[in-house]
């Protein structure tokens, strides 16, 4: 305290004696305290059972029961601001393509045309599945057979076969299957290119030896290799593919499929190309696949239809059979997507199978002139006014309520989803048909007209309540649709007389 007035110093220990004596009761639990302390719990135990004496029926509530029972006055009180959690789910439901697999898949290498021109060849060919598995994962394989001008098939159909199996295996085999197939392209010449390519049958054994169980994906006839259980290890039998590891494998075929579509165009005939779409579509639906991205998938199918070699007359097959891929209404639209907006090709089948959708949710495919050219937009004008709410309702309370319980409130909340839910799909679908048209000029009293209708039976008809936050998201996706077809108005001039573009009964009002 060197430095410091008397005074100061004064305060200072002042302070501190304040602090240890008369503070400690502040800060500093006693004895005196804890006792206090313990007195008062005892005395509040004490009164919470002369509480629970007075009122027994107190002791009888549990308060982790989920139904109590409520008055009359409160239970409407419930109802009024009651929201449903129910909504438009984002992703769509899927198919179950691919089912587990519980049962090893040998693939035996078919060596009984093949001639071995080296003493390693002819130990790889003779030894059991197991040991030539172990020849590709070291990697001598490519030492037999990479930058050799002989290239057997059945070794390349082989590997592909292997592109099924669990991604230590298939890694390998599709390393290999490429490297072979790229270095056989580069050392032919450009007037003669020949390229192995898997048959439609065979991509349907893979997608098969995957796990499909479709009727569309089974095999198309006997195209089995046998093989020995016993000479193969336990980590060579193949299990239940995982979400990952199917994907892996189906990139892979989907990657080979897509160098065979760019070196060898015309492997495949017109058939074959609209069976290996619809494989490929079927597979892109898997429940297992909806969350992951489909980028060579799509890839893929776009490399397919321009390979197409009569493609106006092979659109009306196609979007036929696509559009009975699925019975749901919300996988036909990720159907559709699965198709990008980038090729004159892509945008026709987009178009055209969104429409063809849509006529078979509404049950219209034989009424109205879907494959006519240039009469989308006036099909979907009509489609329109069967899409109001309250048409859907009558359309889907006859086909999923038995008689009688239309009336009970579960059941009208279910079926008001299931509509909001329908409708959403096909709205969405309404915008895809008219996005890949071309409007020009005398269409534009066409846009007109579908923006009248979709005004007058769809929005004007969505009734937004609190309670059912679907119905608000219709609403929105209309007037977002609404505004679209404005905008694309807006760029588009009509012609100077109405009578030219408005249909005759329009046109007479003019």
């Amino acid at each position: 305290m060197a430095g410091t007035s008397p005074k100061a110093a004064a305060l200072e220990v002042d302070a501190r004696t304040s602090f240890t004596s008369g503070g400690s009761e502040c800060y500093v639990n006693s004895l005196d305290y804890l006792l206090q302390e313990k007195r008062e719990q005892a005395l509040e135990q004490e009164q919470e059972k002369l509480l629970l004496q007075d009122c027994p029926h107190l002791d009888s509530l549990d308060p982790d029961e989920d139904e109590v029972p409520l008055a009359l006055e409160h239970r409407k009180l419930v109802e009024r601001f009651s929201t449903s959690l129910q909504g438009i789910p984002a992703g769509h439901p899927g198919e179950t393509v691919f089912v587990p697999m519980h049962h090893p898949l040998p693939r035996m290498l078919d060596h009984s045309r093949l001639k071995p021109r080296s003493h390693l060849e002819e130990l790889f060919l003779s030894s059991p599945p197991a040991q030539q598995l172990s020849f590709l994962r070291s990697g001598l394989l490519s030492g037999l057979y990479l930058h050799v001008g002989d290239r057997p098939e059945a070794l390349l159909r082989w590997l592909f076969q292997l592109l099924t199996w669990p991604p230590e295996t298939s890694l390998g085999a599709f390393g290999l299957l490429w490297d072979l197939s790229v270095d056989g392209l580069i050392r032919q010449s450009d007037e003669d290119t020949y390229l192995w390519c898997p048959s439609l049958q065979e991509v349907t054994a893979a997608f098969h030896s995957l796990g499909a169980r479709s009727p569309a994906l089974h095999p198309l006839g006997p195209f089995q290799h046998s093989g020995s259980k016993a000479n193969l290890s336990q980590c060579e039998q193949q299990d239940t593919p995982g979400e990952t590891a199917l994907d892996i494998s189906l990139s892979h075929i989907c990657k080979f499929l897509m160098l065979c579509a760019l070196a060898q165009p015309g492997a495949y005939p017109d058939g074959s190309l609209l069976g290996l779409i619809e494989l490929i579509c079927q597979a892109g639906l898997d429940v297992g696949l909806r969350l992951l991205p489909k980028t060579d998938l799509q890839q893929l199918l776009l490399l397919l239809l321009e390979n197409i070699q009569e493609w106006p007359g092979k659109l009306r097959p196609l979007c036929c059979a696509l559009s009975q891929v699925s019975d749901h209404h919300h996988n036909l639209l990720a159907l559709v997507q699965l198709f990008p907006d980038v090729t004159s090709r892509s945008r026709q089948l987009r178009s055209q199978l969104s429409l063809v959708v849509i006529a078979r949710m509404l049950d219209q495919q034989e009424t109205l002139p879907l494959w006519q050219e240039k009469a989308q937009l006036s099909s979907l004008i009509q489609l329109l006014g069967l899409m109001r709410p309250s048409s859907l309702g009558q359309y889907l309370r006859a086909e999923i309520l038995p008689p009688g319980q239309d009336q009970q409130p579960k059941a009208s909340a279910q079926l008001d989803h299931k509509v909001c839910y329908l409708c959403h799909s096909l709205l969405t679908l309404a915008g895809v048909v008219v996005s890949c048209q071309d409007i020009t000029p005398d269409r534009w009293g066409e846009l007109q007209l579908l923006c009248m209708q979709l005004d007058r039976h769809i929005s004007t008809h969505i009734r937004e309540s609190p309670q059912a936050m679907y119905w608000t998201r219709l609403k929105d996706l209309a007037t977002q649709t609404y505004i679209r077809w404005q905008e694309l108005l807006a760029h588009c001039q009509p012609q100077v007389n109405c009578r030219s573009w408005l249909p005759w009964k329009l046109a007479r009002r003019c």
